[in-house]
């Protein structure tokens, strides 16, 4: 099975059964198809090995094995690597986050911030890399699914609430959420 993301296999479990933290964990928690497996693992091995540049494609396969939607445990594994920052300084993410910008990262009473996080380090990870355009649309979504699954641990109208403030937060980012060169267009027309 491969990701939603971009062709490669998807991260399943850690073997130790904890949500791995690190490039090696997250390689090793890959199917028998993915990059560890083969011999090859995602980061240095050793630490003193970190300095050294990781090239694009690396790089790009790393984030999305961070950011792929069709895993329930992808917040969390997001949240685990943004705990362990140093083990993934090869490949020079940016970690940096407002959270759900100028909408409540809780809105009423709904814990929506650590999808809001791993939303915001997909749009600043694409941008850097050069191809947001053409991973936006797989990150709204992604991030639309990430609310749902916040809103499955609530039933009744407390859940229809939570889909329903879910779903208003998908629609912004669609349609605020902009690729940077749409944005400069869109500032140097209101200066003008």
């Amino acid at each position: 099975m491969t990701t939603f993301w971009s062709g490669l296999v998807h991260p399943t479990r850690s073997t130790a059964g904890t949500t791995p933290s690190t490039p090696t964990e997250v390689a090793h928690a890959s199917s028998s198809h993915g990059p560890a497996r083969r011999g090859r693992p995602v980061a240095p091995a050793h630490p003193d090995q970190h300095h050294l540049c990781v090239g694009r494609p690396r790089r790009q396969a790393a984030g999305a094995q961070l950011l792929d939607p069709d895993q329930r445990r992808q917040p969390q594994r997001l949240e685990g690597a943004r705990s362990n920052q140093g083990a993934w300084s090869a490949y020079g993410f940016d970690w940096s986050t407002d959270y759900c910008s100028s909408s409540p990262d809780n809105p009423f009473g709904f814990p929506f911030q650590t999808s809001c996080a791993r939303h915001d380090f997909g749009y600043r990870n694409y941008k850097a890399a050069g191809t947001f355009s053409a991973h936006k649309a797989r990150l709204d979504s992604a991030f639309y699914e990430d609310l749902k699954r916040v809103c499955a641990a609530y039933s009744g109208a407390k859940r229809t609430s939570c889909n329903s403030t879910a779903w208003t937060y998908y629609q912004a980012v669609r349609a605020f959420g902009v690729a940077p060169a749409t944005a400069e267009a869109a500032h140097l027309a209101k200066a003008a």
